[in-house]
């Protein structure tokens, strides 16, 4: 099982526990799978954290 499969799985459950305890359930679960999987994939180094931060502060290079 690869990390970001971890991840999602680890999200995922945190989801689950989220549903029984309020409304908006299904935005929870769909927040905590994709930061589990964000996770993930910095855990096993597919993603770069100072990339990513660059992307959201718009600062992306042109290469």
């Amino acid at each position: 099982m690869s990390t970001t499969v971890f991840g999602v799985v680890i999200g995922a459950i945190l989801g689950v526990v989220a549903v029984a305890f309020g409304f908006w359930a299904f935005i929870l679960v769909a927040v905590f799978m994709a930061v589990g999987a964000i996770v993930g994939r910095i855990v096993s180094g597919k993603l770069d954290v100072s990339n990513l931060v660059d992307v959201i502060r718009g600062r992306r290079s042109s290469s």
